[in-house]
């Protein structure tokens, strides 16, 4: 796009230079509207734009000849420009929605993996104050387009330390890591996720879903993690029709 941008700003310039002097120089002394070359200047910027005021026309065949050229090379330029700006700002708009955007938050929550259970998780957030009062950014490859409107989404795999890096990780305070079945073996797919989060944000609380909770490499995760066995959050979710995560936050007063 910034060639683009360029290859037409560089095309209007050479198109202004040029033709604005060969219409100074056989227009002027004869034609009665050329007084100054501003005259000139402006008739080049009516002509380019095709808004032909018709206050200045010329009167010569080179001067006719020149804006046939500046009118050409107007619409090519001003058009183009147009729709260049129009696709920025369409694809600017879209940013959010498709999870290309950067997103700037602190303190919040961020979902790695967007299963059934990151849904649930997403569906019980109002009940609970210390989550429902943070912002939200969901990490994953397994939609194409944001699946919340009201939450953040960033397109790629949770692994991935650009995507990471585009969900704010460093400054997330809670963190959850749900495991993706579509690997051989979920469970060390999240472990190793949950190593490149732990560098990123050591600081953040991490709730890992692991099918096998005694996992050999359980212990190497460090401080500030809890582990969500795959059955018990099923067993939540089948037993309450909604993930229940009482044992980890206050639930408000108010909820049903």
């Amino acid at each position: 796009m910034a060639r683009q941008l360029r290859f037409i700003f560089l095309l209007l310039l050479v198109s202004g230079v040029g033709t604005t002097w060969v219409f100074w120089i056989y227009e002027h002394g004869i034609n009665p509207n050329i007084r100054t070359f501003s005259d000139a200047l402006w008739w080049w910027f009516v002509s380019s734009t095709t808004v032909g005021y018709g206050d200045i026309a010329p009167v010569t065949g080179i001067g006719r000849l020149s804006g046939v050229v500046t009118i050409i090379v107007g619409i090519y330029c001003y058009t183009n420009f147009i729709a260049i700006t129009a696709d920025s700002l369409h694809g600017l708009t879209n940013q959010h929605q498709l999870g290309t955007a950067k997103i700037v938050a602190r303190d919040h929550v961020v979902i790695c993996e967007y299963t059934a259970f990151a849904d649930e998780l997403i569906q019980v957030l109002p009940n609970y104050p210390e989550l429902a009062r943070r912002e939200v950014v969901v990490v994953t490859d397994l939609v194409q387009v944001r699946p919340y409107p009201q939450h953040h989404f960033v397109r790629g795999v949770p692994i991935s330390p650009t995507a990471l890096q585009q969900a704010s990780i460093g400054h997330a305070a809670i963190i959850f890591v749900f495991a993706n079945v579509r690997f051989v073996d979920p469970d060390l797919k999240t472990l190793h996720t949950v190593s490149r989060i732990r560098k990123l944000a050591p600081q953040a609380r991490l709730f890992v879903e692991l099918n096998q909770p005694d996992h050999e490499f359980v212990g190497q995760l460090g401080d500030h993690v809890t582990i969500l066995p795959s059955r018990a959050l099923l067993e939540s979710v089948l037993r309450d029709r909604a993930l229940n995560l009482d044992r980890y936050f206050s639930r408000a007063s108010n909820a049903g």
